[in-house]
């Protein structure tokens, strides 16, 4: 017999501070790619599709839910992940991951910094673990912070080139991979490695279900379209 736990949400616990500049990230996250997609208005739509569909789960308690099979968690991160993959062995996909600005897609990381002041308050709060914050494991915010900067000295001044620019990609993908195979080993799954005293349980819940399922895919596919695009420029 499954049993099935679902904890209260302790929204008390997190500031509406926090709440509102996670909320505003998550629009930034999706007005950038809008505009890094040459303002594809079909794309967006289908993300705002699946935000609803996430959001209405979110405050529903699904991805709360333990001792399912499968794991709720998988239900986060697996859906968005594999249909990013896909985008690349079709021809379909892979037009559009060509006809994306890489100039928005370097400056979108940007976001990456408000999501780990978030992150941070979130662990405050008892909703994750240290490991998942720049003080534990995570160094994301260099990616939040170098955005800006790499996109002014490569588009904007054009003082460093493609090289440097995929090696950046690399590196912030890397650190991207880095805080989600931490987030996947520190939630309650039968997976579950590290952070057993302090699970992470924050993005199980309303309205942070919006980062595994639309901001992480989102700078994720961001990463892969310009490594791809970088890769194979004629320049």
């Amino acid at each position: 017999m499954t049993i099935c736990i679902i904890e209260p949400v302790p929204m008390e616990s997190i500031s509406v501070f926090t709440i509102i500049m996670f909320i505003l990230t998550t629009i930034a996250s999706l007005w950038l790619f809008y505009i890094a997609s040459n303002e594809n208005k079909k794309v967006i739509a289908a993300i705002l599709v699946w935000l609803i569909i996430v959001g209405v789960l979110g405050l529903s308690g699904f991805y709360k839910e333990v001792g399912k099979v499968p794991p709720r968690f998988v239900f986060l991160l697996g859906p968005v992940i594999l249909f990013v993959l896909l985008l690349f062995v079709t021809k379909k996909g892979r037009r559009f991951i060509d006809s994306l600005d890489i100039k928005w897609l370097t400056l979108l990381h940007v976001v990456r910094l408000p999501v780990e002041v978030v992150l941070h308050s979130i662990f405050l709060s008892g909703l994750i673990p240290v490991y998942m914050t720049f003080e534990g494991y995570n160094f994301d915010i260099i990616s939040g912070i170098t955005a800006p900067i790499i996109y002014y000295l490569v588009f904007v001044k054009k003082i460093l080139g493609n090289r440097f620019l995929l090696f950046w990609n690399f590196a912030c993908l890397a650190l991207l991979l880095n805080i989600l195979t931490i987030a996947i080993l520190s939630a309650q799954t039968p997976f579950q490695k590290i952070a057993f005293e302090q699970p992470n349980i924050g993005v199980t819940h309303f309205p942070f279900v919006w980062l595994p399922t639309i901001i992480v895919p989102i700078v994720l596919l961001s990463h892969l379209a310009s490594i791809r695009q970088l890769l194979f420029s004629k320049n």
